[in-house]
């Protein structure tokens, strides 16, 4: 046999074998790839890991100014507008934004706690048309450009801030709009105040991107809320979404559902305890810190 010859041998040996090989390979990944979906559990949910704070004591004897507040009353007047009249103070822009009742406004502003002073600049305005029942867009501005000092205190479990003017009167009450305790894990409980006897059952709020995350007792709960400067602590409930395992008590699911959507406020009882309540102050929802989460 010819050296030739030997080495097409050798070399149509490896080319079958590599067609084997290839076919063998083909049968494999041809096989369908069973794998059980598995449902994240509670634990798997988003971890808020910021510390569930409000304003405290300590901060209100500085004179700390931040955060967002609803416009009660200007010049004496009630504060009803076209739309909620607010104002957001940026600590670390040293800016604020907000709302004077129709049109969008921010501005710069500076404070002092030592001597309780406090001033806005450079307020820019959106110019739309607006009605003249309650407050005008007018009278916001002009009592922030009025103010030169401040003063705030807590009554009861709201945090109240009033604008004064170069003669310490009051030109705007301001009431605090807080939704930091909210932050965290927390256990549903009560269903309208019925026991919910599930440890399953929870909601995990993410106050600053306004999401929330959970479980029903059975299916994975994700959606968003919004608040409204209106009245204090407003809240609803929207684009609620759920995973689509059958359930043994699909009742109470649904029931925990439409408790959510017919929220309209959440009241802190304590730190590690908060209430849900309809428009008609009805509890809808109890609900408890997760121990897991309490010490972030």
């Amino acid at each position: 046999m010819t050296r030739r010859n030997i080495f097409l041998r050798v070399a149509g040996f490896f080319v079958m074998a590599a067609v084997a090989c290839s076919c063998s390979l083909m049968q494999k990944l041809e096989k369908p790839v069973q794998k059980e979906a598995v449902l994240p559990t509670d634990k798997e949910q988003i971890i808020t890991d910021r510390v569930t704070k409000t304003y405290t004591p300590e901060e209100l004897s500085r004179g700390v100014v931040k955060g967002d507040w609803a416009i009660e009353s200007v010049y004496g007047k009630q504060a009803i507008g076209e739309t909620a009249p607010y104002l957001r103070f940026e600590a670390a822009e040293k800016r604020i934004y907000g709302n004077n009742g129709c049109n969008t406004i921010n501005a710069s502003y500076q404070y002092n706690p030592a001597d309780s002073t406090l001033s806005f600049s450079n307020i820019i305005s959106t110019m739309m048309a607006c009605g003249k029942e309650g407050i005008t867009d007018y009278e916001v501005n002009n009592a922030l450009n009025a103010t030169r000092y401040y003063k705030w205190e807590l009554k009861g479990s709201e945090y109240w801030l009033w604008l004064l003017d170069e003669n310490h009167a009051e030109v705007m009450a301001l009431m605090h709009q807080n939704f930091s305790f909210l932050n965290g894990a927390w256990k549903v409980v009560a269903i309208n105040e019925e026991p919910t006897n599930s440890e399953d059952m929870q909601l995990v709020f993410d106050v600053d991107e306004h999401k929330i995350h959970g479980n029903t007792g059975c299916n994975i709960l994700n959606g968003t809320f919004e608040t409204d400067f209106g009245s204090a602590n407003s809240i609803s409930f929207q684009a609620i979404g759920l995973t689509r395992m059958a359930c043994p008590d699909a009742s109470r699911e649904t029931q925990f559902v439409v408790a959510l959507e017919d929220a309209a406020h959440a009241r802190p009882i304590s730190a590690d305890r908060v209430l849900l309540l309809d428009n008609d102050g009805s509890v809808v929802l109890t609900l408890v810190r997760e121990k897991l989460h309490q010490n972030l």
